[in-house]
């Protein structure tokens, strides 16, 4: 659905897309992630044709961004995070007006703001004032307007922003459920939401991709966490002799208590047998704790690493 390759973008002496290349295929739910200033706003500008690239190229349905930007705008649906609007208009009125410039043919024009308005769950404030709702229902009636042409490409940016815990919750649910018949490129900075929705994940960092996986990958590394009342080099000597241990990273001692990031092969739980090898050696446990990898843990080593390379 959506090709990138070797895409920069510069502005003056600022690069703030730098050499990308990364695809999204048909279907997909795919969380675009990175820091403020990652250049992750200027690729979906990019892909949804409002600026131009200053070289590679990227195709959105097999059509080209920049030589055939009607036909990608045709099938790409776009919620900005400030998403603009006519506040004098009425809801419907609003919606239907879109759907017009979008093209609808006009006897499919009333189903399909009727459809889109039941889906995004509008309908009983249609005949309101857009100037009058807040923040969540302005929120809905922009992704009403983004999918009233029945995009191929969904493309969110920060579509939860601003709103309170019941009305996340509910978009969520409503991302969720589209994406059963759309593809989505969903960018936000609330990484619960990209785990709670999302199939794979690419985090930019400095214009460049820093991350592609899916999260079922990313999500079954886990690390056991063990501290003890012992001396840091006998029980690293004896951790690193249980089989299936494949590596063993110390931490920072306190009062006698060492601490240690234990790996395993295939991720395997060897807590009951860390836990009896310390018990016989009459070393006492503080703690022995499996901890998986968390997305969180995965952004910040892939920020992080990006950083380190630019410097």
């Amino acid at each position: 659905m959506i090709q990138v390759n070797q895409l920069v973008k510069a502005f003056g002496s600022v690069t703030a897309v730098d050499r990308i290349s990364f695809a999204v295929d048909r279907g997909e739910i795919v969380g675009f992630l990175g820091p403020n200033g990652a250049g992750k706003t200027t690729t979906m500008r990019i892909l949804t044709c409002f600026i131009p690239a200053t070289s590679g190229s990227a195709t959105v349905a097999g059509f080209d961004v920049m030589k055939q930007s009607i036909e990608v705008r045709r099938r790409i649906g776009y919620l900005p995070e400030n998403v603009p609007m006519y506040l004098e208009m009425r809801v419907r009125e609003y919606v239907d007006f879109r759907a017009k410039l979008k093209g609808v043919p006009r006897k499919e024009r009333s189903k399909k703001v009727d459809e889109v308005m039941s889906r995004c769950r509008i309908s009983d404030v249609q005949r309101k004032l857009i100037g009058t709702l807040s923040k969540g229902y302005r929120q809905r009636v922009g992704l009403a307007e983004s999918m009233v042409h029945d995009p191929e490409l969904l493309i969110l940016d920060e579509p939860t922003v601003g709103l309170d815990p019941i009305q996340k919750d509910d978009t969520l649910e409503l991302i969720r459920d589209l994406g059963q018949k759309h593809t989505i490129l969903l960018s936000t900075h609330i990484l619960s939401e990209v785990e709670s929705i999302c199939e794979r994940v690419i985090i930019i960092a400095n214009g460049r991709i820093a991350l592609s996986d899916t999260l079922k990958k990313l999500q079954t590394g886990s690390v056991i966490e063990l501290e003890v009342r012992a001396p840091q080099q006998k029980v690293r000597g004896v951790l690193e002799t249980i089989s299936g241990v494949s590596s063993v990273e110390g931490r920072a001692a306190d009062d006698g208590v060492t601490g240690f990031d234990i790996h395993t092969q295939n991720d395997q739980d060897l807590r009951e047998t860390i836990s009896q090898r310390m018990t016989q050696n009459g070393w006492t446990i503080r703690q022995l704790a499996l901890r998986r990898r968390s997305l969180q843990g995965h952004f910040r080593a892939a920020v992080m690493g990006a950083e380190e390379k630019e410097a």
